[in-house]
């Protein structure tokens, strides 16, 4: 959002009688009174607790929800889910789970983060036929998952609208975007950090237009420029490739890091998430139930 410049002086009108001016004044400070909110806004009555960033979901649910740094979470995107880790926070595949499993987590006290890939064409989703080849680049690395051309937002947009808003429909709370560094790889395309930094903010943008909370997944070099944008951040292996310390802008402005290493041992990066205020597991490359967690605390 742009910030609001001074205003411009104005030109000094015709003198006016005492009594109208006075009127002119009494009227004013009534206005000022009974003031409404500007249309499609939330009157500070109905926009959640002070000091919050709120968003209406569809429907006037409750506001966006903006986890804190600290908070615990489970990561589970392959095998039967098991809803009865005891932590706050579940993240799991959008496609796989439907609206029972999100309202099962949600009665046992969740928020619930949904996984989608906005960066790369995936073959295996319902939706694969619709995006067409020219928009479908190398490989990612994964078996059945193509780099996508982001600057192509005239086709990937409304895609991606009809993904989150699915995750929307099912009840979840806020989406895992993935991919969202392709300028960084070899994706086929000739992809800028310009191009990445328009693409990201545009996810962004369409998670909270359907008042779901939105994490920046990996894309260290752009948190900066990123981070007013996104309510928390997702990274996989800061600790073994030593870029934690570029994820504080996140905790200091009081948003979630939800961390995970695969490789390393807890003993080798649970301090140093805890001294960052990362919420850090340790977790296999399948993303199944079995995982190590860092001891929480707030920084």
């Amino acid at each position: 959002m742009r910030a609001r410049g001074a205003a411009r002086p104005t030109r000094p009108g015709p003198v006016l009688p005492t009594v109208v001016l006075a009127l002119l004044a009494l009227l004013a400070l009534l206005a000022g009174c009974t003031a409404a909110p500007e249309p499609g806004g939330t009157s500070a009555a109905s926009s959640g607790k002070s000091g919050e960033k709120t968003g209406e979901k569809p429907g006037g649910q409750e506001a966006r929800w903006r986890p804190e740094p600290g908070t615990g979470w489970q990561w589970q995107l392959s095998g039967g889910l098991d809803p009865t880790v005891d932590v706050p926070v579940y993240d799991i595949d959008g496609f796989d789970h439907g609206a029972p499993a999100v309202a099962d987590l949600h009665r046992r006290g969740r928020k619930v983060i949904c996984y989608l890939s906005t960066g790369a064409w995936e073959d295996f989703r319902p939706d694969a036929g619709r995006f067409p080849k020219s928009v479908r680049g190398e490989s990612n690395g994964w078996e059945g998952e193509w780099w996508l051309d982001i600057r192509r937002t005239d086709i990937l947009e409304p895609l991606m609208e009809k993904r989150i808003e699915m995750c929307a429909e099912k009840g979840f709370d806020a989406v895992e975007p993935d991919n969202m560094d392709g300028y960084r790889n070899r994706t086929g395309f000739p992809l800028t950090a310009a191009d990445q930094l328009r693409y990201n903010r545009l996810i962004a943008r369409i998670a909270h237009r359907h008042g779901l909370a939105v994490g920046l997944k990996n894309d260290l070099g752009q948190i900066p420029e990123l981070e007013p944008d996104f309510d928390f951040a997702v990274n996989e292996q800061c600790a073994q490739y030593e870029e934690c310390e570029a994820l504080t802008p996140f905790v200091k402005a009081g948003k979630a890091v939800f961390h995970v290493e695969y490789e390393l041992p807890v003993a080798r990066f649970c301090a140093d998430s805890k001294r960052l205020g990362l919420s850090s597991l340790r977790k296999k490359y399948d993303l199944g139930v079995w995982r190590q967690e860092c001891p929480r605390a707030r920084p």
